[in-house]
């Protein structure tokens, strides 16, 4: 039987759902906002909302407890300085998910998590890069390599030019000392 057992493992490991909601939660108090999949979200809420609730108490031993947890040290700071004053007076509910849609590359239900309070500031776009195949990886390389190998031999040539064309007529600023007007004089290296 699975009695009490909700835990969500998002299809990662213990660390990297820990170093995921850890990072996420850092976001969320940096800018006030983010935009995830619906899953992470509700999974980050539970996260965050407690590391809210630790810094309205604002003791010593709630500081290590969340440091322990948010390994941004800026992050903390941000949560213990301005939200914790910001949430002094609320019960709880310190965060709200307003769901966007699906994704456009894999229809994943996006939504956005923002505090509750800072409705005009930006929203910050989570970044996902999509998983490449073995197969789309070897033809992505193959396809670099051909033109990293095509442009070598462009480049070495075109960038010999400007360096050329540059070293015969520099002009280098001088500044008289007397009225501090900036003159230009023509190097004597041709």
């Amino acid at each position: 039987m699975r009695h009490l057992s909700d835990k969500i493992h998002l299809g990662r490991t213990r660390e990297h759902r820990y170093a995921m909601l850890s990072n996420m939660t850092a976001s969320l108090v940096m800018h006030k906002k983010i935009v995830t999949t619906l899953t992470k979200a509700k999974y980050t809420r539970r996260f965050a909302e407690r590391m809210i609730t630790f810094a309205r108490r604002g003791d010593l031993s709630a500081r290590r407890h969340v440091a322990s947890l948010v390994h941004d040290p800026v992050a903390v700071q941000t949560l213990f300085n301005q939200l914790g004053e910001h949430f002094k007076h609320r019960n709880g509910g310190y965060t709200r998910i307003i769901r966007l849609g699906p994704r456009h590359g894999d229809a994943a239900p996006m939504a956005l998590l923002e505090l509750v309070g800072f409705e005009d500031v930006p929203v910050v776009v989570e970044t996902e890069t999509p998983k490449v195949t073995k197969s789309r990886l070897k033809a992505g390389q193959k396809k670099t390599e051909k033109t990293e190998t095509a442009t070598k031999g462009k480049t070495k040539a075109a960038a010999k030019k400007p360096v050329a064309a540059a070293a015969k007529s520099t002009k280098t600023p001088v500044e008289s000392a007397s009225t501090g007007a900036v003159e230009t004089n023509e190097s004597e290296e041709k």
